[in-house]
């Protein structure tokens, strides 16, 4: 199964967003690792966020390895209005009190069903995929309305609108994201604040020995691309959508997902 190739170079620093700052959330592996390196790669003041404190400075140390600037501030952002405060105020004071760009990426995926899914485990799943999202966006916009510009990028699924037998409180989360990104759109955008989303296919972790395939990485096949994607395509999206390039581009779900949900899938 071919695992398709990113030609966005994270080698040096470019400058479609330079002098720009960046907090990316749950950025400590995959795709949020990938959005930050990528971010800061083309010249954005970046903070790492998540809960692993060692794997967040390996980040942070890969991305000035790259000759970009990064921080990292641990959260746990589990619903809380007082954990997404507490990240918002600690990530724009180590930015220099201001948050151009915010990435709500952060998020869980449980293997459960309805069936076997309780109360407990439905509040964190939101509270973590939905919720902390809302209040961290909450906390970080009228700053960004106070001085006339930023960005908010939101990522949902490919599973949020076609199906799959597994995960259903998980797409009805990331089905929240992709239609916040519309209301939020609306309701920033008059301000001067952007909100679109990525909905990401199948992502193979950069973590996964190559060569063997996963379940999820099945559901690939037949595809366009015909196999998983890499992060590095997520990265480049972001930057996409947090640069000048997606001026005139609003409350847009941009779809990476080697053509999963636009294109029929064709039997092996």
């Amino acid at each position: 199964m071919p695992v398709q190739k990113c030609a966005l170079s994270v080698q040096g620093v470019n400058t479609r967003l330079a002098g720009r700052t960046a907090l990316v959330t749950g950025s400590t592996s995959n795709i949020g690792r990938a959005v930050a390196i990528a971010l800061a790669a083309e010249g954005a003041h970046v903070v790492v966020s998540g809960r692993d404190v060692d794997r967040g400075t390996a980040v942070v140390d890969a991305i000035g390895e790259r000759g970009g600037r990064a921080d990292f501030v641990a959260a746990d952002l589990d619903g809380s209005v007082a954990a997404a405060r507490a990240l918002a105020a600690e990530a724009g004071e180590r930015l220099g009190g201001r948050i151009d760009v915010l990435v709500n990426n952060a998020g869980i995926y449980p293997a459960t069903t309805t069936l076997t899914t309780d109360e407990q485990a439905f509040d964190r799943i939101m509270g973590v995929n939905v919720k902390a999202s809302f209040f961290l966006t909450q906390a970080v916009v009228p700053q960004m309305l106070a001085t006339g510009h930023g960005v908010i990028i939101n990522l949902g699924s490919w599973i949020s609108r076609l199906a799959v037998p597994s995960g259903s409180l998980y797409s009805a989360t990331k089905g929240a994201m992709e239609t916040l990104t519309r209301a939020w759109a609306a309701e920033f955008g008059p301000g001067g604040v952007r909100v679109n989303a990525i909905s990401p296919g199948v992502i193979r972790s950069s973590d996964l020995a190559p060569g063997v395939a996963t379940p999820g990485e099945r559901l690939m096949d037949g595809t366009p691309a015909g196999g998983p994607g890499r992060p590095e395509a997520v990265g480049a999206a972001a930057v996409y959508l947090a640069s000048d390039d997606a001026a005139f581009v609003h409350g847009t779900v941009l779809d990476v997902d080697g053509g999963r949900v636009a294109v029929a899938v064709s039997a092996a």
